[in-house]
């Protein structure tokens, strides 16, 4: 596809989304930096221990509620949302957890440590409130944000947009615990001859499967709140089957959870007023993703996913 040939309703070139989450060259092109950051809000970059992060605080003294805010694993330190939820009166905390600077592009395994580090950061910041901490992730992020909910103290509310009930690509290593990568086989990719765009939906194994449930976060365990977010156009994998796995788990212990799926809704559900990014470059994995989403329906499942999750971390933060 020639980069200016692509038909869309904002003439949205392609090289902007080439390594999707980097804003800056967005923000180039069609806007400026009082929309990254919000009117009064303040960029505080972080490097304390292991955690490389950037805070967002609010105008104004406080207290305001904490949020960590995790993206997927295209790697990176992806702000844009955490500044905007900030210019939203919450303390929030982009977190990088792969490849970014010294982070490896695919590692090993993950540290549940590495997370807590950042839940302590948080908590330690004057403006933060003490009513507990809230995580949302997209996609990877989304998992280990209801695996951070489950297994450390001082979450109270956990968002997952367009996520999983498992643990997905990597291993999680916790205190004295590892909950295993859900299998997967890359012989099930499909590539489209016509455009070369990668389809990943296919690649897991059946997460009905017994033979897979070691790879389940225990969410049920938890006593966060959980909010699940998922597009039924999702081109990458199978985002609401896993949200309807994770909360029927919840329900049938005896506790409840949010759950909205949105029709026409693709894999990258953003803040609202971004556009639809259907396909672009994975950072670690050098493929041309297929992420899906049709314009309207995509357009207005982000409007509504911006307003709940909001309401959702006022009410219980």
């Amino acid at each position: 596809l020639a980069k200016r040939d692509v038909l869309t309703p904002f003439r949205v070139d392609l090289e902007v989304y080439e390594g999707h989450g980097d804003a800056s060259r967005l923000l180039g092109k069609c806007t400026h930096e009082r929309w990254f950051l919000g009117e009064g809000v303040k960029r505080i970059s972080v490097r304390e221990g292991r955690l490389k992060a950037t805070l967002f605080l609010p105008p104004g003294p406080g207290p305001f509620p904490g949020l960590i805010d995790l993206y997927g694993s295209g790697g990176g330190l992806v702000e844009y949302r955490a500044s905007l939820l900030a210019s939203r009166g919450f303390v929030t905390l982009a977190v990088a957890y792969m490849a970014f600077e010294d982070l490896p592009a695919m590692p090993e395994s993950l540290e549940l440590g590495y997370f807590e580090e950042a839940v302590n950061f948080l908590r330690k910041q004057q403006q933060v409130k003490d009513t507990g901490i809230g995580v949302l992730g997209l996609s990877k992020g989304a998992d280990l944000a209801l695996s951070m909910a489950t297994f450390l103290p001082g979450i109270k509310a956990a968002v997952s947009i367009s996520g999983s009930s498992f643990n997905s690509f990597v291993p999680l290593q916790g205190d004295g615990f590892t909950i295993p990568a859900h299998p997967y086989n890359l012989g099930r990719v499909k590539t489209s001859d016509e455009s070369g765009l990668v389809d990943f939906s296919d690649v897991l194994d059946d997460h009905r499967d017994p033979a897979t449930w070691d790879c389940r976060i225990p969410l049920e365990r938890s006593l966060a709140k959980f909010l699940f977010l998922s597009g039924l156009d999702d081109r990458n994998w199978k985002s609401d089957l896993y949200c309807q796995d994770a909360v029927q788990r919840i329900r049938q212990h005896g506790r409840d959870a949010e759950f909205c799926s949105y029709p026409g809704a693709g894999h990258l559900l953003e803040p609202p007023y971004l556009p639809l990014c259907q396909a672009s470059i994975h950072r670690v994995l050098g493929a041309f993703v297929l992420w899906g989403g049709q314009w309207r329906e995509h357009a207005k499942a982000q409007e509504d996913a911006w307003h709940r999750i909001q309401a959702f971390f006022w009410q219980h933060l």
